[in-house]
């Protein structure tokens, strides 16, 4: 097998991995404070990817330059996540998986306002066809309702979550100074951590954890480890073996993922008009992943 084809294998299982929060959230969220949630996340993935660091070389003295970077950083990551959740409460997960697909067309304006990145034509149009498939699943197929322009209030609270994340992407290339991926990454996942743990203190003290149903624990456990541990070594792997094109293109795979594992949970799937869009997004897929040797710069999303 080529190294190209690991890293979309590893790109294949990063989607996936990301969908499972969508659907787990969804079913967790209406349980415990998006804060308190997060706060336990961000320390157990914080705490795995330091026992990483330590044990692939430690903590460079290049890291402990201009710290502020991290607890920065560290904001726009945990609105993120805070706002996914929070989200998740009210709207559904295929059509917020469908907003997350509008994190690219968001980042490549970050991108360009930041870092003067530059759209080929083919990804100028698979980031149009992404963002009007994304918008089908998000008014839910309702030509009334978009017109009328109504989203619900779930889509609305974790579009707000997705700018913030499209900031985080080319704010991550401009702030770093050489350091390595998992040592950055650390360093912003621990100030998440610290930030969580004072933020959502009035929650974390105010959470009857015992009496808490099991998939709240099944949810802390699979974004702390899989969608967040994991998913960054992916992404990384990836990122070595693939154009930065190919690897954002694998941001439109989640409502297909997401889909899937609704069924695997047994839960109601959308409707069938919906899934229009869903095969839109996989168009702006096979466009992004067609070779494009002028791309230039980078533009990463994750779940």
């Amino acid at each position: 097998m080529t190294e190209a084809r690991r890293g979309h294998l590893a790109m294949l299982a990063f989607s996936a991995l990301v969908a499972g929060s969508f659907s787990l959230g969804s079913m967790a969220a209406p349980h415990i404070a998006p804060d308190a949630l997060n706060a336990v996340r961000f320390v157990i993935a914080a705490a795995i990817l330091g026992l990483v660091v330590f044990a692939t070389g430690g903590i460079d003295r290049t890291a402990f330059k201009a710290p502020w970077r991290y607890p920065f950083l560290a904001v726009f990551l945990v609105a993120y996540f805070v706002l996914m959740f929070e989200g998740l409460k009210t709207g559904a997960p295929v059509s917020m998986a469908a907003v997350f697909t509008l994190t690219p067309l968001l980042a490549a304006g970050f991108g360009w306002l930041l870092l003067k990145q530059v759209l080929t034509g083919r990804m100028a149009a698979a980031l149009a066809i992404g963002g009007v498939g994304a918008l089908w699943v998000i008014f839910r197929a309702d030509f009334s309702a978009l017109l009328d322009f109504e989203i619900g209030r779930g889509e609305v609270i974790y579009f707000f979550g997705c700018v913030a994340h499209a900031a985080y992407a080319p704010l991550v290339p401009r702030l770093n100074r050489g350091e390595r991926p998992a040592v950055f990454t650390f360093g912003v996942l621990f100030a998440g951590a610290v930030l969580l743990l004072v933020v959502g203190y009035p929650s974390l003290i105010t959470t009857r954890w015992a009496a808490l149903p099991s998939i709240v624990w099944v949810t802390i456990g699979y974004t702390a480890v899989f969608a967040s541990a994991l998913t960054f070594f992916l992404l990384q792997y990836a990122t070595l073996r693939l154009p930065s094109a190919k690897v954002m293109a694998y941001t439109y795979l989640t409502p297909s993922w997401v889909i899937l594992w609704e069924m695997a949970l047994g839960r109601p799937l959308p409707p069938g008009l919906i899934l229009v869009g869903v095969v839109l997004t996989m168009a702006a897929l096979g466009l992004l992943l067609k070779e494009d040797s002028q791309v230039r710069g980078r533009v990463v999303s994750k779940g």
